[in-house]
């Protein structure tokens, strides 16, 4: 059986699962919070029940099991690419993404096992279904974006794993331009058509930010060592990352649901294959990949209950975010009470929990949130009745493929507000290269370098 990757000290959960092996318990952190329950129910209230403790099932108890895993045939290329150089490494598989694994003259043994998932889509994968759901997903409402936006921010910076693992690298402190323009770009890329072909760029980009997620994976493995592993699971894991698919994938259909903008189980699950090739293209286990909206719920429903209370890494972040603002003078107090309508609009779309705790370490934890969240509210339930209207006028599935024809305006303009904010600061394309010597790091570096 494969081990993890290069782990100090071998752990009895330290492997990748196989078909018939008894299922891992969660680690010791992954255990219900109620910091979590009020999005949880928000979201998907309209579709399952939801409790504090989420419903047993086998599909969750495989999202467990899987915490303790990373992408097996990419931790395997990234251990091949630091014993040959990853300098090396880097050109062979821009090369065979480029011009296919049989363009290389010797191929490493790890690079042939990945092509060889990458070149052959899953029978289960329909590319007509699919462009439908990115279609469907690109014609949510602002308010239903925005919501996904700030539910995936709040997972980052207040979720004990993902927290823990940006927090670590970083890069949210010391290159936020780069880290903000690379994540603008894949999401703006992936809702353009046949964005998953095999032969499409956005597809090679794709396999390239899977690899950092590996690169900073055997980092962090490294780093922080079996004692962390044995508590936490593996950084980056493979079922995180089929977490945030869905609900990258349902969240914003659900919030559109639940303020009036009724959506079938046939449309959620066409988004939801959508996002599942995404995510198998990203390296989730075939057998974590749900085949319908309700499985991908299951899903949701267990991993933002898990997301965990929020690390030392989040007061790191929130700290240099904030360094800035101080409460010891009145204009200090104005500029952090400029900041409630901004925080209240995190507060609505997430929750006051949430929120005040993403602050809890900075000058603006006493900001008010209340009135600028009822605002928020009501503008983003005007704005999905008024999507609800048109979706009843005469041309309206007209009207959401001309919305879907290219790329998703809201993510073309996020993308172009990066791009230019890191154009101030010198900072132009993205490689996705970023992690390329973050697994030779020694294991008592304190962060991957910068």
């Amino acid at each position: 059986m494969t081990q993890g990757l290069e782990a100090t000290r071998p752990h009895p959960y330290d492997y990748y699962y196989r078909p018939g092996l008894p299922l891992r318990p969660p680690p010791p952190r992954a255990v219900a919070s109620d910091l979590w329950f009020e999005p949880r129910k928000a979201m998907l209230g309209p579709w399952i029940e939801v409790r504090r403790e989420p419903v047993d099932t086998p599909r969750t108890r495989l999202m467990a099991d899987h915490l303790w895993q990373g992408d097996e045939p990419m931790d395997e290329l990234v251990a091949a690419f630091r014993r040959m150089g990853s300098a090396g490494g880097r050109r062979m598989l821009n090369q065979a993404l480029t011009h296919g694994i049989d363009s290389l003259d010797d191929p490493l043994p790890e690079m042939v096992n990945l092509f060889a998932r990458l070149d052959n889509p899953p029978d289960w994968y329909d590319p007509d279904l699919w462009e439908y759901g990115r279609r469907l997903w690109i014609n949510v409402s602002l308010a239903g974006k925005m919501a996904m936006g700030v539910q995936d921010f709040m997972g980052t910076f207040v979720g004990a794993e993902v927290a823990s693992a940006v927090g670590q690298t970083g890069r949210f402190v010391r290159d936020p331009y780069r880290r903000n323009l690379e994540s603008s770009v894949w999401f703006r890329s992936v809702t353009a058509p046949r964005a998953l072909e095999r032969g499409n760029p956005i597809f090679h980009d794709t396999i390239r930010v899977r690899l950092m997620h590996a690169q900073v994976r055997a980092m962090l493995r490294r780093t922080w060592g079996d004692e962390h592993f044995a508590l936490h699971g593996n950084p980056i894991s493979n079922a995180t990352t089929m977490g945030a698919a869905v609900t990258f994938g349902l969240s914003p259909m659900c919030f559109d649901h639940a303020h009036g903008r009724r959506c079938t189980t046939a449309q959620l699950d066409a988004v939801m294959h959508y996002w599942a090739y995404i995510a198998y293209v990203f390296g989730v286990a075939e057998e974590l990949i749900p085949r319908s909206a309700a499985e991908g719920m299951e899903q949701a429903d267990y991993m933002v209950a898990t997301a965990g209370v929020a690390p030392q890494w989040t007061a790191t972040m929130t700290g240099a975010a904030t360094r800035s603002f101080s409460d010891a003078t009145p204009t200090g107090r104005l500029r952090i009470a400029a900041t409630a309508p901004l925080f209240g609009a995190l507060a609505y779309y997430s929750s006051e929990p949430l929120v005040r705790t993403l602050l809890a370490e900075t000058p603006l934890k006493s900001v008010r949130l209340r009135p600028y969240s009822q605002l928020v509210g009501l503008a983003a339930a005007t704005e999905v009745r008024v999507r609800a209207l048109d979706d009843r006028l005469p041309g309206a599935r007209m009207r959401m493929n001309r919305r879907a024809r290219h790329i998703d305006p809201m993510w073309d303009r996020n993308t172009r507000i990066a791009r230019y904010l890191a154009a101030k600061v010198g900072i132009r394309g993205t490689p996705f290269d970023h992690h390329d010597t973050a697994a030779t790091t020694p294991a008592d570096t304190p962060r991957c370098p910068i």
